[in-house]
């Protein structure tokens, strides 16, 4: 089973959130494993790059800065001992701290719970609408003119619903239940990194 669950990137990526949500949602939360969630966000990087060019900054990014997580979970245990540290050495806000890090990838984990979402409600072979939604509720924000208009340019390149499904080796009803697992167990642990810096009073729109 081993060797077809890796050709399904869909149900590796909703298994290993289903994992972190099982964390997040204790009472009080747990500390959450740093390489935990650092591998299940890793897992979530094919799914940039099957976009193609219209995500392919967010894809270039999303792989460094969850690399650095990867790196920085085998000296640091847990994600609040990551947001800790940071805030003893005053560099939260630092190009390239881990926590600076951790916040760009909650935003893409968000992206693609975001589409997910959208993609379970929409009609039709097209994700151009799906996608755009999901950019302009999560990055778009955060993303001056030019990185929004190129954006804008490449979601006329972006797959088909069912050349995406054809790449994920899933057909429509089973990518369906992947994703519905996606968007349910993502929202808790988006809610747990966006509490490790509002609780903290770092903010997370920056």
């Amino acid at each position: 089973m081993g060797s077809s669950e890796a050709d399904k990137p869909l149900r590796r990526i909703a298994a290993s959130f289903e994992e972190l949500a099982a964390v997040a949602k204790q009472q009080p939360p747990g500390a959450m494993d740093a390489g935990a969630f650092s591998r299940a966000c890793s897992n979530v990087s094919v799914l940039f790059g099957c976009l193609g060019i219209a995500f392919k900054f967010a894809e270039m990014d999303y792989v460094a800065k969850v690399d650095d997580l990867l790196e920085a979970s085998k000296s640091i245990s847990t994600l609040p001992s990551m947001v800790e540290l940071d805030i003893q050495k005053e560099t939260v806000r630092k190009p390239g701290s881990h926590t600076r890090n951790m916040l760009r990838v909650k935003r893409g984990i968000d992206m693609v719970k975001v589409l997910f979402e959208q993609i379970l409600v929409t009609e039709g072979n097209s994700l151009r609408d799906a996608a755009s939604v999901a950019y302009a509720q999560v990055f778009a924000p955060h993303h001056g003119w030019a990185i929004r208009k190129a954006v804008a340019a490449g979601m006329y390149a972006l797959p088909s619903k069912s050349q995406l499904l054809k790449k994920l080796n899933e057909d429509e009803e089973s990518a369906k239940a992947q994703m519905q697992n996606f968007v349910r167990s993502s929202a808790p642990v988006i809610r747990y990194v966006e509490d490790l810096f509002t609780s903290r009073n770092l903010g997370i729109d920056w």
